[in-house]
């Protein structure tokens, strides 16, 4: 008699080929992990309390450290303001105010604050923020002599990036552990990206920008940006 051929079939969950026979087992193991996966599950949850640490700001959209070892938190508000808290309280002046400067309202404002690697040395802190026209500015500052504010006559702009649209600006700053200026572009706005900026490398709109602010006036491009 010809022997049975076994049929095979395969397990879409694991990719791996099995035998009819050993169906039953393969089940079985799974209902282990299973079991064992749901018991750390079943653990009871720590308790979680909430503690309100800082009230009364006016859209606040950042908060970052200028790793200077202050212990100090800056706080971005939406309206044009960045305030400090020194771990007890927010201080009285803002550390920046360039309310006069920004169209602020839905998803325009000033967005965020990024402090130089070396700002203990160089005192240079980076804002991106929407002008009164509604273009996307990415700006230097550099603090003053007094170290909780900035002197606002300090400023240069490093770039300007026409929005066709109030909303999707984008707006985070944040330097990578190369140095370098990373800053998040929005598509533009409206619905959609009707204009596809996203999707064409030669236009600003919808990337992640990559910058050397330390080479070059206002800045220069790292060789080893892929686009």
């Amino acid at each position: 008699m010809a022997a049975k051929s076994r049929k095979k079939h395969k397990n879409q969950t694991s990719g791996i080929v099995i035998s009819m026979g050993y169906k039953t087992k393969i089940r079985g193991f799974y209902l282990l992990i299973m079991l064992f996966g749901f018991s750390g599950v079943l653990k009871a949850a720590p308790e979680i309390q909430i503690e309100a640490v800082i009230t009364g700001l006016d859209n606040p959209v950042a908060i970052t450290h200028a790793g200077d070892g202050s212990g100090r938190l800056f706080i971005t508000q939406l309206s044009g303001q960045i305030l400090i808290f020194d771990g007890n309280q927010i201080l009285p002046e803002p550390f920046l105010d360039i309310g006069s400067l920004v169209s602020a309202g839905s998803e325009r404002g000033l967005f965020s604050v990024s402090f130089h690697p070396e700002y203990t040395n160089n005192g240079f802190l980076f804002v991106n923020y929407t002008d009164i026209n509604g273009d996307t500015v990415v700006a230097r500052y550099s603090v003053s002599a007094e170290p909780n504010v900035v002197d606002t006559d300090s400023a240069s702009i490093l770039l300007t990036v026409p929005q066709p649209f109030a909303n999707h600006n984008g707006g985070q700053l944040q330097f990578g552990p190369d140095g370098f200026l990373y800053i998040g572009m929005g598509d533009g706005g409206s619905g959609g990206d009707p204009s596809n900026n996203a999707q064409t490398p030669g236009n600003l709109l919808g990337k992640i920008l990559r910058i050397d602010v330390d080479g070059g006036i206002p800045y220069s491009v790292p060789a080893d940006n892929p686009f």
